[in-house]
């Protein structure tokens, strides 16, 4: 991506080095295999708030980024400074307001308005103080992991789990959740999978109004980004884990529909185009 001369968000708490020590284990369960879903985009935040534990301790030590995690944290604070452009113009569109969500950097551990988390959590959105959280670290676990790496494929990370936020601003999640708390875990699932496929459909959409308003796209973005949507989807992640996937425990999308909807989005460029609850769950 061309970020050059880029401003970055303000908008960003830096708590690298003040670790949250949780007690307990995160209890995240059989749900994720060999902790690969959560490693990449966490649970949803319903499973995140029902499993994140609460009690924790938070402690300073001495700490000194590396050159190399000071130029990913200026690249995440531009990243965001380029949603809170997109979506302030979108919502405008729209009639409505939008309030950026916060961005939290930490190491190791933290505690969020949704309890203590560790940085195995992978990135995630938090409603109730409406932040992301990140560790830097895990732009090297996709490197290491999924084989993943290069700037807009990390961009998709930040952007999806803004999308979450622009979902809660729109009252999306908070119906989505309702919704879930309601009927079975199997569908309740499915509810799931509709949320983070329009997270995604509204990661393409920053991407495409982010290309508009700054020519940021280069050669081999949109590529990148594919690829690991391709690689963070629940039947691959599963079938790489034990062999065999189990379509009623998805959560997140197949990488197909995780690709489709991506795409779609930074085609369309239009958030009106991303209504993942309508469609039969089978065309999505």
């Amino acid at each position: 991506m061309n970020l050059s001369g880029r401003r970055e968000s303000t908008n960003v708490d830096d708590r690298r080095g003040k670790r949250a020590v949780v007690g307990g284990g995160l209890g995240l369960g059989g749900i994720i295999i060999v902790g690969l879903i959560a490693m990449f985009l966490g649970k949803n935040p319903t499973e995140v708030i029902q499993n994140l534990n609460t009690g924790s301790v938070t402690t300073e030590s001495s700490y000194t980024p590396t050159a190399e995690e000071e130029e990913l944290a200026s690249f995440a604070k531009k990243i965001l400074a380029g949603t809170e452009d997109v979506w302030t113009a979108e919502f405008k569109k729209m009639g409505k307001q939008y309030i950026p969500p916060k961005l939290v950097l930490f190491t190791g551990s933290v505690q969020s308005g949704c309890g203590g988390a560790t940085s195995s959590t992978g990135p995630f959105y938090c409603s109730a103080d409406q932040s992301v959280y990140l560790d830097l670290s895990f732009f090297s676990t996709m490197k290491q992991q999924f084989g993943a790496a290069g700037d807009f494929a990390y961009a998709y990370v930040i952007a999806h789990e803004v999308g979450h936020h622009v979902q809660y601003l729109l009252g999306t999640l908070n119906d989505a959740h309702g919704k879930m708390n309601r009927v079975s875990e199997t569908e309740s699932n499915k509810i799931s999978v509709r949320l983070e496929l329009q997270a995604d459909f509204y990661a393409g959409v920053w991407a495409h109004q982010d290309n508009v308003m700054f020519n940021s796209l280069e050669d081999g973005d949109i590529e990148e980004g594919l690829a690991i949507a391709a690689r963070i989807g629940d039947d691959y992640l599963q079938k790489r884990a034990q062999g065999y996937s189990v379509p009623e425990t998805f959560n997140h999308g197949t990488s197909a529909q995780r690709s489709k909807w991506l795409k779609k989005g930074i085609a369309m460029g239009n958030i009106k185009d991303g209504d993942t609850f309508s469609p039969a769950y089978n065309q999505l």
